[in-house]
């Protein structure tokens, strides 16, 4: 049932929302916390506005990968081209550096995904997880998103052992990774000020 399930998200068929509260009520919630903390630290309304859409984004990507394990690229490519554009007027960014970084990450993240399935003969890294490290790139340029890539890889590592340890999971047993990178960024976004 699950196979088929994915399936239909894959072909972009029919998308279900969950039911349970944190499903429903967490993505609002979450964003309305996240745009006053970030109203109170980012002095700049245009950028602040700049950052509350990615806000958003990261949001949709946290609760959506968690529930499906899924990267949407109607999410994400929209979310992209806005960054590249965006990027333009991005405080210490611009278009040059955004493309490079996006593409450099991208990359990396596709070899990553690559040696992975070779190395164990089963996918170790979905290509949503590639579009979106190439998207945190668009967003945050090298520097944040290097830090931001090592602060979620060093998050879903703490919660692959807790889950682990706890017995709720094996370690043959995969887990969204798109959520940890998004909180990732989101610490990121938040500290560039």
């Amino acid at each position: 049932m699950r196979l088929a399930k994915l399936e239909e998200f894959e072909d972009g068929q029919k998308l279900e929302p969950g039911n349970s509260w944190w499903q429903v009520y967490g993505p609002p919630v979450l964003s309305a916390v996240l745009f006053g903390l970030f109203a109170l630290e980012v002095s700049s309304f245009p950028v602040l506005v700049l950052r509350s859409v990615f806000v958003l984004v990261l949001v949709q990507v946290i609760f959506f990968d968690l529930e499906h394990h899924l990267i949407l690229d109607r999410v994400l490519l929209p979310a992209a081209l806005a960054a590249l554009v965006l990027s333009v007027v991005t405080p210490n960014l611009g278009l040059v550096v955004a493309l490079l970084t996006g593409l450099g990450t991208g990359l990396v993240f596709l070899a990553i995904a690559a040696v992975g399935a070779l190395l164990f003969k089963a996918e170790a890294m979905g290509l949503g997880d590639v579009k979106f490290s190439a998207f945190l790139g668009l967003v945050l340029g090298p520097r944040p998103t290097f830090s931001a890539i090592l602060l979620g890889v060093f998050l879903a590592g703490l919660v692959a052992l807790a889950l682990v340890a706890l017995r709720r999971r094996t370690m043959k047993d995969s887990i969204a990774y798109g959520p940890f990178l998004a909180i990732g960024a989101l610490v990121l976004l938040f500290s560039l000020g």
